[in-house]
């Protein structure tokens, strides 16, 4: 699989960097044409800093956040995003927190975590938004819980908006050109009798 990952470097900050793979694959949602590996951006503490130098500029002066919300195993960006924050606003300490999921794929925050919820301005970071369903479940999740939520952020991103917020990113679907999701009953190489490859989350390639 290796030698088949290109590199895609940000505009914004060429240390912002993700990988690109060709194929078809599935997620819980959709079928892709194009997976993207975000290994580098979150796992290498260089590039997730990187990554959320990025992010931040879009909230430093404009937004209050006291919480993150890190899906997708983003929480080293996330750590790095509320030290960016925080250094340039003079915020108190924001909260960096992981939610789970339950047995019917609802997110849920435990009773330790529900008070940096619970009338709190919340930031929800995702690492990819390929149809904004799992965003707006977060979203659900965070105001059913007591919260605001003040922005909505990811590395990359098909689409422009969840539930009428726009998503700040790094990465958007001009910066990919050849890159497609499908309903897995409306995919063309489904229907073309590619078979698909691998299944893809935020752990990865498999």
């Amino acid at each position: 699989m290796d030698e088949r990952l290109e590199n895609l470097r940000s505009t914004k900050n060429p240390k912002a960097r993700i990988k690109i793979m060709k194929g078809h694959f599935a997620t819980s949602n959709s079928h892709l044409d194009t997976y993207i590996d975000m290994s580098t951006v979150k796992i290498r503490h260089n590039n997730a800093r990187e990554a959320a130098k990025v992010l931040a500029q879009e909230y430093v002066t404009s937004t209050y956040v006291d919480t993150i919300v890190c899906l997708d195993e983003t929480s080293v960006i996330g750590a790095f995003l509320a030290e960016q924050l925080a250094d340039s606003t003079h915020m108190n300490n924001i909260s960096v927190i992981t939610p789970e999921y339950n047995g019917l794929g609802q997110i849920m925050f435990r009773d330790n975590q529900q008070r940096m919820i619970k009338d709190q301005q919340v930031l929800v970071l995702a690492a990819s938004i390929t149809t904004g369903k799992t965003i707006k479940r977060a979203i659900d999740s965070v105001l059913y819980y007591g919260g605001t939520i003040c922005g909505v952020c990811s590395i990359f991103s098909a689409v422009t908006k969840v539930a009428g917020m726009e998503v700040k990113t790094i990465f958007t679907s001009k910066d990919l050109p050849a890159y497609h999701a499908y309903e897995p009953n409306k995919c063309p190489m489904c229907e073309a009798g590619d078979r698909v490859e691998a299944i893809v989350n935020s752990f990865g390639y498999s």
